[in-house]
């Protein structure tokens, strides 16, 4: 839940008169001017309830999976290092608990309800007329996920959405929590309280790359512990710029891939080949139709290669992690359940060099 209580009319009316000045003057995303205000995006947003924002009702799972009815759309999910815009039909949702999934061939979402905090509809006014959007949040404004609707959307079931799910209390406003004791991400076990033969154990022993979480939980390992402490025939740290080559080489090939990108909130998965890859200043970007992943190479402070045992064979992947430790990115040769790993995946893979002079068995 969030804070209910909310900033007096001046303050919020002096926010909104800097926050257009800001992204007036400098041309700045509403993302880039809430953090130069020393605010959350979201806090910027709930400032213009009652004028082009809309307040959702926080009934998450419900509104969530009537996204459908908007048609084709664009569908963002972000972290503080990485951007990943899809285009497609949000398709075949469910949820069991407050873990969600839609499982379209473009659109490839995992849902975690329990951090959503607020919703908002937007109808912004942009150079190029008028843009719509639903945007979630977390309880400290952070943004969740994001539907852009595109100019082929179904606007009038937009439209339909916006009045069906529309909260009753269109006050403006949004005060953030403080992660408190308990959410903020859990200290990791010293390394010397791991019994890390059991660990190589549990990780030799997987037969479904979903075991993992499970695993590190149940050893009270961070995710980059874990890695530093596996057996190194399943996991050695690589160059931090290792992400550029993979990306060129599996355009080069058109070889299909996944690309994982998430937060606490979300997960979004693009399946199937890269083709235009560019660098821009600190961006290592994908620009293709339909998929575009926008990522800081210059904040990624470790990254991994990691092989988990399945009942399909070994799956591997190229793992991104930023100064804190959090997952930026995850690369994986396109499968499916029941199917191997594609053998240009593993061959690509290889041709990474590890970071330091012990050759993975």
């Amino acid at each position: 839940m969030l804070n209910t209580s909310r900033p007096d009319t001046t303050s919020l009316s002096q926010l909104r008169h800097d926050f257009l000045n800001l992204k007036a003057g400098q041309k700045l995303r509403n993302r880039e001017a809430a953090h130069a205000l020393g605010i959350s995006e979201g806090e910027a947003l709930a400032a213009f309830v009652g004028e082009h924002v809309t307040r959702l009702r926080p009934e998450f799972i419900d509104l969530f999976e009537q996204v459908p009815r908007l048609g084709s759309v664009m569908a963002l999910t972000r972290n503080e290092a990485a951007v990943h815009e899809k285009d497609g039909v949000y398709e075949n949702m469910s949820h069991q608990g407050t873990v969600g999934l839609a499982l379209g061939p473009a659109i490839d979402l995992r849902v975690f309800y329990h951090t959503w905090a607020a919703g908002f509809a937007v109808e912004e006014q942009t150079a190029h007329g008028v843009q719509k959007s639903l945007q979630f949040f977390d309880a400290q404004g952070h943004a969740v996920h994001k539907v852009f609707l595109r100019e082929h959307s179904n606007h009038t079931a937009f439209d339909a959405f916006v009045a069906r799910w529309r909260m009753d209390d269109q006050s403006a406003g949004f005060e953030p929590f403080e992660p408190s004791v308990g959410t903020a991400s859990p200290v990791a076990t010293p390394d010397s309280a791991i019994d890390v033969p059991a660990f190589h154990a549990a990780w030799d022993a997987m037969t479904d790359t979903h075991q993992f979480f499970g695993m590190l939980q149940k050893f009270g390992l961070a995710r980059t512990q874990a890695l530093r402490l596996a057996e190194r025939r399943y996991a050695w740290q690589v160059a931090n710029d290792a992400l550029q080559g993979v990306l060129e080489r599996a355009a080069q090939t058109a070889l299909p891939i996944m690309v994982f990108v998430g937060n606490r909130g979300m997960i979004q998965i693009h399946t199937g080949p890269v083709r235009n890859i560019r660098v821009m200043g600190p961006w290592l970007n994908v620009l293709d139709p339909g998929f575009n992943l926008h990522l800081r190479a210059d904040l990624i402070a470790s990254a991994w290669v990691v092989r988990k045992p399945t009942s399909d064979g070994i799956v591997t992947s190229l793992e991104l992690f930023d100064g804190s430790g959090e997952n930026i990115a995850m690369l994986f040769g396109a499968r499916k359940p029941g199917q191997p790993e594609l053998d240009g995946w593993r061959e690509l893979i290889a041709g990474i060099a590890p970071l330091y002079d012990e050759v993975p068995a």
